[in-house]
């Protein structure tokens, strides 16, 4: 689900999820409440469950930060990842070869969800996982709301291209700073162009 998507309903229902999860509302409430704790999601006593929207500027935030923990765990990633996983990497974008990416946009927006993803994976870092997950799913969101925009699929390939040509050469500087400054050209556009976050 893309919580950024116009009309998307951002009520849960506590007995759908039970019933789509096939599981009791008790651990359907418990979850909710650590999503609440995490701000993702609030709870208004006697009309449900919210997911939070992020506004503008909390996006720009999350954005940064996530600059910061995926340029470290690229760093990582040259130190840590065996070559095999980082040849993967270029299986992730094999289908968009030819240049057709826009004739494609769902599939390549998944595909740049997976090689972030990937990218975080590989470093092998514990907590910088799990702070990096906490914040995903609003940068994921805004990742697919964005990629059809201007010439950014186009331009994000040749950025994972020349990312992962500096993985395979364990050149942990400039793999570090490519993943930051790809990662703030997201928060750039945003800033320049997006208004339904306003």
């Amino acid at each position: 689900m893309n919580i950024y998507e116009e009309g998307i309903n951002l009520r849960l229902d506590e007995r759908q999820l039970s019933d789509q999860l096939a599981t009791s509302r008790t651990p359907i409430r418990e979850a909710l409440a650590r999503l609440e704790q995490e701000g993702l999601v609030r709870i208004v006593p006697r009309k449900g469950v919210y997911i939070v929207r992020k506004t503008k500027a909390e996006i720009i935030e999350m954005i940064i930060l996530w600059a910061a923990l995926e340029s470290m765990a690229a760093r990582l990633v040259t130190e840590r990842a065996t070559d095999s996983e980082i040849s993967s990497l270029r299986t992730i974008f094999s289908t968009f070869d030819d240049g057709q990416v826009q004739a494609h946009i769902d599939e390549y927006s998944d595909a740049n969800i997976r090689f972030h993803q990937s990218i975080v994976e590989m470093s092998r870092c514990k907590l910088l996982m799990e702070t990096a997950d906490n914040i995903f799913m609003h940068i994921s969101s805004i990742r697919k709301r964005t990629i059809s925009e201007s010439d950014r699929a186009a331009k994000s390939i040749i950025d994972h291209i020349h990312i992962i040509e500096t993985l395979e050469a364990r050149n942990a500087d400039s793999a570090e700073r490519l993943v930051r400054d790809h990662a703030l050209n997201l928060a750039d556009h945003v800033t320049r162009t997006v208004t339904y976050l306003e």
